[in-house]
Formats: structure tokens, C-alpha cells, sequence
């Protein structure tokens, strides 16, 4: 790509060269104004025949003839670089990333995902499913071409990198996932997200120990760990299979399977708003359950009782059945 890149530059270089060479040759030749003489070096080098602005002398001719064979070369030369520049696709793969770009663009509270590997994938099936929106970063080529072939929003770069970032819409994102192998990378992308977005959501991979409290001083809100959860899911599995089996089938995993939800109090109609559990009704209305309820403060009341008021900044975890989770998103 970036030979046939060189290539087109540098027939822009060589057609501005020639009228440059022109004009100047008819300036100096005929003693001719910058106006007539561009006149003449454009319709000599399009060969549109249009009549001189005074007969040319035998000096003239010759310098026209030069300036014919020379822009036929260029002209030549210029056919074949753009029929190559679109026999490779690179003109309609620049107007598709243009036409993402300006998708992403647009987009208000998205989700960024830095990396296409085992989590990333994992994290993009489980936003997929909750039909949030979202776009993924990848430097690996053979991925993004993936992504395209599927239609999933992509940006193809280093995430650790500023431009990147930006260009997957981080200012204007609510939530990054960084899931990259390295967690030096993941550090890095953690950082610029920061210094870019400040109330964005940053949730990080680690791989090591001694990589989580660095995530946390650097802005990450969570560190996952992803070996150390499976080790202590595996030990559960042991010690209490039938709950953790229970817990693990209300993990949502398609629109058939979803069993939790999460209701935000401020995305609530107004007329819920310092209200208590009681009078939001859940079970009436949809049939669902109210099983926690997050504070202000983050901390987490599990079975709330019913009297707790639904203030600003708090969260319901409601537990229900597939189609009473729908009825509740119709809803609310």
C-alpha cells in the first residue's frame, strides 16, 4: 500500500513540476503575463487544441513540443499508478474506513475493546448480547480483515497510542476493556484512556500479581485477573458445585439464557426518583425481583428491603425469567 501511495504522490509531484516548468518557460520565451502563460502551459500539456495567445516563435515551438512528450509520459504514468492504486482495492478499502470512521464518530457511550484475543472476544460476545455498542482495536491485520468480514466496528493500530484512542472514539466512550497479553500494554492503555477520558470506565486485564495495584494507581476502576478467577471457579466447583452451577446459569449469554439485569435509578422516569423499591413495583409490573442494590457509595445490599429509597447515583440488580427481563427493558 504504501508504494502505490509513493506512486500517486509522486504524480502529483511531477504533474506540478511540469506546469511549474511551463509557465516559466513561456514567462521567460515570450515575455508573456502569468495569467497567458499558465494558459498555454495548461491547454500544450491537456492537449485540448485551443488557439495560441500569439503566434510562437521557432524557441517556443520547440519548448511546446518538449512540454507535449513530457506530460504524455506523466499522463501515461498516472493512468497506471490510479489503475493500480484500484485493481489492489486500496481506493475502496480507504473509502470504507472513511465511511467506519465516520460511524464511530457518532457514536455516545460506546465501548471500546483494545484486543481481539480470548477475552476480547469473550467480552465483545457478552456486549453483543446486551446490544450495546461497541468498537475493537486490533494491530493485527489478519483479525481486523475478521472483524470486517463480520461487520464488527474495528479500528486497525496500537491501542497504547493516543491517536488510536481517539480515533475509536475515546473521548465520547463510556466504558474501555483492555485485554491485551502484555500487561505493560494494558498499563499504557490505561494511562492515555485517563488523560483522555476522565469518566470513562476502565476495566483492565493482568496477567501478574504485582501488575494490579500499577492498573489501579494508573486509572483502571477494575483489574481482572483471568487465571486466578478460573483457579478459584474451578476450586468452587468443588466445595459448592450446585451453587456455582446455579450462578453461572444466570449469567447472560444469549436472549434465551438472560436471567440478571441492572437498572441505573437515574435512567429511571423521574417520578421514581426518591421512591422507594416498593413503589417502582418490579414484581406487579413484570414480574421480576429486586436482589441487590448498590449505593451511592458502591457498597452492595443483597435481598433490599423494600423500604430503601431510590436515590440519585444507585443501581438495582433485578433477577427474572427471559421474557419478564424483556418486559422490564420495554419498560424502564
Amino acid at each position: 500500500m504504501n508504494i502505490i501511495k509513493s506512486k500517486l504522490y509522486k504524480t502529483l509531484f511531477l504533474f506540478f513540476t511540469i506546469l511549474a516548468i511551463g509557465v516559466t518557460g513561456y514567462m521567460i520565451l515570450s515575455g508573456d503575463t502569468f495569467v497567458n502563460a499558465l494558459y498555454m502551459t495548461v491547454i500544450t500539456i491537456t492537449t485540448v487544441g485551443f488557439g495560441e495567445v500569439h503566434p510562437l516563435s521557432p524557441e517556443e515551438k520547440i519548448f511546446t513540443i518538449f512540454l507535449i512528450l513530457t506530460s504524455i509520459s506523466i499522463f501515461g504514468y498516472t493512468v497506471s499508478s490510479f489503475t493500480e492504486y484500484i485493481i489492489s482495492g486500496q481506493l475502496f478499502k480507504q473509502l470504507k474506513l472513511k465511511r467506519v470512521q465516520k460511524t464511530i464518530e457518532k457514536l455516545e457511550g460506546h465501548t471500546i475493546v483494545c484486543g481481539f484475543g480470548r477475552n476480547g472476544k469473550q467480552a465483545i460476545v457478552k456486549l453483543k448480547n446486551y446490544q450495546k455498542e461497541y468498537v475493537v482495536i486490533e494491530k493485527n491485520k489478519n483479525l481486523t480483515e475478521k472483524l470486517d468480514a463480520e461487520e464488527i466496528l474495528n479500528v486497525e493500530g496500537d491501542g497504547t497510542t493516543d491517536e488510536i484512542l481517539i480515533k475509536a472514539g475515546i473521548k465520547n466512550a463510556r466504558n474501555l476493556i483492555t485485554a491485551l497479553p502484555s500487561d505493560a500494554d494494558n498499563l499504557f492503555v490505561v494511562l492515555s484512556a485517563r488523560q483522555l477520558n476522565k469518566d470513562c470506565t476502565i476495566i483492565s486485564r493482568a496477567s501478574k500479581e504485582s501488575s494490579y495495584s500499577k492498573l489501579k494507581i494508573a486509572g483502571a476502576d477494575n483489574v481482572i485477573m483471568p487465571d486466578k478467577l478460573g483457579g478459584n471457579h474451578m476450586a468452587s466447583l468443588v466445595v459448592t458445585p450446585d451453587v456455582i452451577e446455579f450462578v453461572d446459569r444466570l449469567t447472560i449469554e444469549g436472549e434465551t439464557t438472560a436471567n440478571l439485569e441492572e437498572i441505573a435509578v437515574n435512567e429511571l422516569p423521574k417520578m421514581y426518583l426518591n421512591k422507594t423499591i416498593l413503589d417502582l413495583d418490579l414484581r406487579k409490573k413484570t414480574g421480576c425481583t429486586v436482589i441487590g442494590f448498590r449505593t451511592p457509595d458502591k457498597d452492595y445490599v443483597i435481598n433490599p428491603d423494600a423500604s430503601i429509597k431510590l436515590v440519585a447515583n444507585t443501581h438495582l440488580i433485578v433477577l427474572g425469567r427471559p421474557e419478564q427481563i424483556t418486559k422490564l427493558r420495554e419498560l424502564f
